[in-house]
């Protein structure tokens, strides 16, 4: 599934014909980039790709003064059969992606109990950051806010807090784990 495809389609589905521009602008407005994968310079890009598809033609060429010239896209019909698809298989994938901080637990065994505290402190403090984030933005209603997108940031918010539960258990199980890993490396170094 590629999110910026579904974006893009999405939009000039939703508002009508629009150039790069004003896609790229509904991602800002939307906050399209604290929630979801779609980087705002990939946009253009995915606009030239999907045209050479048949996903999305050219409707006309707008020059605002001395502005540059902007190519305004319209969906196509395959396009829309495109949309389709992508928004259904994003609605029925669930994606938990593997976090690289599991694996480097688990080869963590030479650090000690302070180093390793500071490294999950420092996540757990990011994770507190991002959560204030989402919960000052959930607070901020912008005019054409949707129940769609409350939810998604309740969502995020929901998700950072469950990080951050983990991320209190990591700290309150460090001692374990680091005296486990020293017992180890212990028996490791007496058998050989």
């Amino acid at each position: 599934m590629n999110p910026v495809r579904l974006f893009v389609l999405g939009a000039l589905d939703r508002r009508g014909p629009m150039h790069g521009h004003q896609i790229r602008r509904d991602a800002r407005i939307d906050r399209t980039t604290l929630w979801s994968q779609v980087k705002p310079g990939s946009l253009y890009g995915a606009l030239h790709r999907m045209q050479r598809e048949g996903l999305v033609d050219v409707v006309r060429t707008e020059q605002d003064g001395k502005l540059p010239a902007r190519t305004v896209y319209a969906i196509t019909e395959e396009g829309r059969r495109e949309l389709h698809g992508l928004r259904a298989d994003a609605l029925r994938e669930v994606t938990l992606a593997p976090d690289p901080v599991d694996l480097a637990l688990v080869m963590s065994h030479d650090l000690d109990e302070d180093t390793l505290r500071g490294f999950v402190e420092d996540r757990r403090d990011a994770l507190t950051a991002q959560l204030a984030v989402f919960r000052h933005e959930r607070e901020r209603a912008w005019p054409e806010q949707t129940v769609a997108d409350d939810l998604i940031i309740e969502h995020a918010i929901a998700r950072i807090t469950a990080e951050l539960t983990w991320h209190e258990q990591v700290l309150d199980r460090l001692g374990k784990l680091t005296a486990e890993s020293e017992h180890r490396q212990h028996t490791k170094e007496g058998s050989a």
